[in-house]
């Protein structure tokens, strides 16, 4: 297992669905907003099937189900100011990092691996959403998905990224839990993991066909181990 990620130096991990679950808190953002243009409210496990390629297409999916139509660009427009509002009134209530995932963190940071975070989710809201969940540190970068010209499935994060650390996009691992997490590592030429307790729509993650699938975040630690000066220097 150790052999398979060998010439790995650098990870990149998503956000949502891979180390935080999100979704009671954008649960509320997006029925408060939809609840202000007078359209019902939306259910948790509505929003769970809609998230995944950021805020805009989030509200795209909840006022096309609650008109039962395709919303003009005005209600997208005005619903997504409204769920940015309530979304930074609400961002840390019942968002929990998944099981595994703070001390899996620390000892792939100790074991000599540089960490990103990649996410969709627009940057105003990562900073703090990171900080509030004690896991801020860990990371060297962070690109939300307004941070660059095009955001996941586009491999553009992450060449932007390999370009800032000087390092080939062999020596990356995307790890994510969606099809927008493997086709930018595909697209790329990284590494990818995905995990399957995430959010990607329903379908099953593996038929993105991902370098490994994981059910569990802190498997990661039996696939990654400790880079030694040496090792990074031969990769």
């Amino acid at each position: 297992m150790t052999e398979m990620f060998k010439g790995v130096t650098a990870i990149a991990f998503d956000l949502d669905g891979t180390l935080v679950d999100s979704v009671p808190d954008l649960t509320v953002a997006c029925a408060e907003s939809l609840q202000e243009q007078g359209l019902p409210r939306c259910s948790e496990a509505s929003v769970r099937s809609w998230v995944g390629n950021g805020a805009e297409m989030l509200i795209r999916r909840a006022l096309a189900w609650a008109l039962d139509d395709q919303p003009s660009e005005m209600q997208v427009s005005e619903a997504l100011s409204a769920f940015k509002r309530h979304y930074e009134a609400n961002l840390t209530g019942n968002s929990r990092l998944y099981p595994g995932v703070s001390d899996t963190l620390t000892r792939l940071g100790e074991r000599g691996y540089r960490l990103a975070l990649i996410t969709n989710k627009p940057y105003q809201f990562v900073p703090p959403l990171l900080e509030s969940l004690g896991i801020d540190a860990h990371f060297e970068v962070v690109f939300g998905g307004d941070s660059l010209p095009e955001k996941k499935p586009s491999p553009l994060p992450l060449l932007h990224l390999c370009q800032q650390w000087q390092l080939p996009p062999q020596q990356l691992l995307m790890v994510g839990d969606s099809r927008n997490d493997v086709d930018a590592a595909h697209a790329a030429k990284a590494a990818s993991v995905a995990l399957t307790y995430g959010y990607n729509h329903g379908e099953p993650v593996e038929d993105s066909q991902p370098s490994l699938v994981l059910d569990n975040f802190e498997t990661l630690l039996a696939y990654l181990p400790a880079k030694t000066e040496e090792t990074i220097q031969n990769d």
